[in-house]
């Protein structure tokens, strides 16, 4: 049943049958059990919470396990997957496409296919492909056609290229995908895309991870190195606060504290991160979004249902 009033959820992971099995029993994150989805269990789950729609989109590793023509077949399958699962429910579902990066020039034919041919809303990255993240000049191509296009761009930490010593046995989105959301926001500053592209609608997950800590300390670029001076933003916090944050993983009373402080309501969206997080986590973050007391009730909505709206028009006229 769909909720004319309810959330957007803006992070809520879809599993197409074809890129399970294409997985195998490979662990996609490193130490993180891997959960069942079904379309069904996602409806059930909103309709439980007042989600009204959510965006789907592809967790790490992405394509980015597959090489060459099976990695662009692969993004083709899962983008058509996600149309067909709109086609069935337009006013439930939107979905990012996911491109097959780190082959930048397959990834703008499928970003025209994904958006032109299919419809889909967005488009879907990972914080890294090997060792390059976003800021790397070879991705500026893409991402200026992306805000050229207007589209949503949400970027979902992967596990780092470095990775850590065996002797410090945790999974990496336990604590390091807040830190790869960082690195990546970080090369974006640094290499200037983010200034030349001000038009950029890019989406960051988990309240940007460590970014409300450290955005004042960013700002200490030319300080800390002179040779930082040509190439730091005018204004660093302007710069971050025109970045789209999520709240998966993070309505809670020591991430949105430090959120809200760097973003404005209007730049501030609905996550679940479901399936990833269970339903039950859902619960949580949805009690904590309705619960949080820095917002008044105005806000809360812009939050929870209007911005997304606003980069989602396709759910709005649903």
């Amino acid at each position: 049943m769909n909720n004319p009033s309810g959330l957007i959820d803006v992070h809520h992971h879809a599993i197409p049958p074809t890129y399970r099995e294409a997985l195998g029993d490979s662990v996609a994150i490193p130490g993180v059990d891997y959960p069942t989805w079904t379309p069904d269990a996602s409806l059930e789950v909103m309709d439980r919470h007042g989600i009204a729609a959510s965006v789907l989109s592809v967790t790490a590793p992405g394509v980015s396990f597959l090489h060459g023509e099976d990695r662009v077949r692969m993004a083709r399958t899962v983008n058509e997957f996600y149309a067909s699962l709109i086609a069935e429910h337009p006013t439930r579902f939107g979905a990012f496409a996911i491109l097959p990066l780190p082959d930048v020039a397959a990834a703008k034919d499928e970003l025209a296919y994904a958006v032109d041919e299919l419809g889909l809303d967005g488009v879907g990255m990972l914080t890294s492909y090997g060792d390059r993240y976003l800021g790397d000049p070879e991705f500026e191509p893409l991402l200026a056609e992306i805000a050229e296009r207007g589209l949503p761009l949400h970027v979902h930490p992967a596990a780092p290229p470095a990775q850590d010593l065996a002797t410090f046995d945790l999974p990496p989105s336990l604590y390091d995908f807040t830190f790869e959301t960082t690195r990546t926001v970080v090369s974006l500053l640094f290499s200037g895309v983010l200034e030349r592209l001000p038009h950029l609608k890019l989406i960051v997950s988990h309240a940007g991870g460590t970014l409300p800590f450290l955005a004042k300390r960013l700002t200490y670029g030319p300080t800390i190195g002179k040779y930082l001076t040509e190439r730091a933003p005018a204004d660093v916090i302007a710069s971050l606060r025109g970045i789209y944050y999520d709240i998966a993983m993070s309505a809670n009373e020591f991430a949105l504290p430090a959120l809200t402080e760097l973003a404005a309501p209007d730049k501030i969206l609905f996550g679940s991160d479901y399936p990833f997080m269970p339903a039950e986590h859902t619960t949580e973050n949805v009690t904590g979004f309705h619960t949080y007391p820095g917002w008044d009730e105005r806000q809360r909505t812009a939050i929870g249902r209007d911005n997304a709206l606003a980069l989602f028009p396709r759910l709005a006229r649903g």
